[in-house]
């Protein structure tokens, strides 16, 4: 019987179709591929290849990054990069978020030495010298400032008239350019002009040669014609104000810079402040010791040499001279500034384990920072004392603190003492050897390094008061600015 049509096709297509080669096949072999599979397959196998890929890329970016993008190199190549306008701004933002975020934290602080007229500076030393019967110099530049306990202010002086190349170490940048400033040093001899003339007057003058007040007043004439100085109200500016006493009668007039005080003994609430003012040592007048640390040549218990009768805190020499001056073992006894003291005092403060440190007319003295580089184990009797460098300096670790009130008890004191065993003395003694730097003014890397970097941690404080000035609306206020605080008044705790 004759085949159909459809049916001689469907024959036809049976003998022409062969199976697939079983290397081509799908698991199911059974199953014949069909076109939309296959493409699904390919865009599979691309998709895998272009993650790879990118994974393989971001691995090699990683690691380009991590080996040559350095602080030094980052800045290198932010330089040498080219500009694609819009394209590269990201990779710009990128570049500059790092350098901050690496250079930001040693980035110097720049001071600015003022060029003061010399009356202010050479002119005080001369006027020290001629009243004390020196001969007038023609060139005031080469004078020398004397030897005295506020000689700090001679220091940073001429730690600023170096060649930035000398001030290796230093913690702030010396800038010739005044627009490129943070700070503003004024080199004025303020605690030298205070005592340039004599205590006693020369005979036969009605008028002293030399007036104090008046270069005080000269000073502020010529601060406030400075533009720098209008520009902030001298908030910028560092002022040294070492003597108690220094610029007394135009402190408010300078109340707002950072004021370089031993103390704040003499200054008001609104003048001095922990915040925006730097503690500095006294100059010491002893000979710092360079024998061992050991107590075999400390025979004396306990040393004062100073002058027994003061004003004000320094009451309580007298007071502490009745008590211990016949105890055995403690030598304490009236002295004046003279070479003669000076040599006693270091012969008795190198042999002594424990020197007195009482308050003075203020509540700091000289006399702590001659015990300290003595290494004699500073007692303090002084409760309302600020301390230069306490931020890196455990004041316990090398110095005896006594409130006032326990140390004037009968025999406590000297009882205390004699009980402190040569073990603890030594530990006192190698504290001593390992700070004594942050008070020696002639040293490299000593106070004048420590000064600066004191100043320097200023700088994010004073900035907040300039921008707050400029926005505050100005009125007269009877209370004090929220910026002060004063020094501590809280007393201390006596015992070892």
């Amino acid at each position: 019987m004759p085949m159909g049509l459809s049916e001689l096709r469907s024959t036809k297509t049976k003998k022409t179709t062969k199976p697939s080669s079983p290397s081509s096949t799908s698991p199911h072999a059974h199953q014949t591929l069909t076109l939309p599979q296959f493409l699904s397959m390919a865009r599979k196998s691309s998709l895998l290849k272009q993650s790879l890929a990118t994974i393989v890329v971001v691995l090699l970016i990683y690691a380009f990054l991590n080996t040559f993008l350095t602080p030094t190199t980052t800045a290198k190549l932010e330089t040498a990069l080219p500009s694609f306008s819009s394209a590269s701004s990201i990779s710009s933002d990128v570049f500059a978020s790092r350098e901050n975020q690496l250079n930001f934290p040693g980035k110097p602080v720049k001071v600015y030495l003022y060029d003061l007229p010399k009356r202010f500076t050479y002119g005080v030393i001369e006027h020290h010298s001629l009243a004390r019967g020196g001969q007038p110099d023609e060139d005031v530049s080469k004078l020398k400032y004397p030897g005295h306990q506020h000689m700090g202010e001679w220091y940073l002086f001429k730690d600023l008239l170096k060649p930035e190349s000398e001030r290796f170490g230093s913690p702030v940048q010396k800038v010739l350019d005044p627009e490129e400033a943070d700070f503003f040093y004024v080199p004025f001899f303020s605690s030298l002009s205070l005592i340039v003339n004599p205590a006693r007057p020369a005979s036969g003058s009605d008028k002293p040669l030399y007036s104090d007040e008046e270069n005080q007043v000269a000073l502020i004439e010529w601060l406030e014609e400075q533009v720098y100085w209008k520009r902030n109200n001298g908030r910028d500016h560092v002022i040294m104000a070492s003597d108690p006493n220094a610029l007394y009668k135009v402190i408010d007039k300078v109340k707002n810079s950072v004021l370089l005080v031993c103390d704040f003994g003499r200054l008001k609430e609104d003048q001095g402040s922990l915040v925006k003012d730097v503690i500095v040592p006294y100059s010491h007048r002893i000979n710092t010791y360079s024998g061992d640390i050991s107590v075999e040549d400390r025979n004396t218990l306990l040393f004062f040499m100073g002058n027994r009768f003061r004003k004000e805190g320094g009451k309580i020499r007298d007071l502490l001279f009745q008590l211990l001056e016949n105890e055995e073992d403690v030598i304490i006894k009236h002295g004046t500034q003279s070479r003669e003291s000076r040599r006693a005092a270091s012969r008795g403060m190198h042999t002594s384990k424990f020197c007195l440190n009482p308050a003075g007319d203020t509540p700091s003295a000289c006399r702590l920072f001659d015990s300290i580089v003595s290494l004699c184990v500073p007692v303090i009797v002084s409760d309302s004392i600020e301390l230069p460098f306490e931020d890196v300096i455990d004041y316990r670790k090398i110095a005896i603190f006594v409130e006032s009130n326990a140390a004037l008890k009968p025999e406590f004191l000297v009882s205390m003492l004699r009980g402190i065993t040569t073990e603890r003395i030594l530990e006192y003694q190698k504290e001593l050897n390992e700070v004594k730097r942050y008070f020696q003014y002639g040293v490299p890397n000593g106070t004048v390094n420590e000064i600066w970097r004191q100043v320097a941690q200023k700088l994010p404080f004073i900035k907040l008061s300039i921008n707050r000035d400029r926005r505050l609306v100005k009125r007269d206020l009877n209370v004090r600015d929220c910026s002060c605080l004063c020094s501590n008044q809280t007393g201390i705790i006596t015992g070892l």
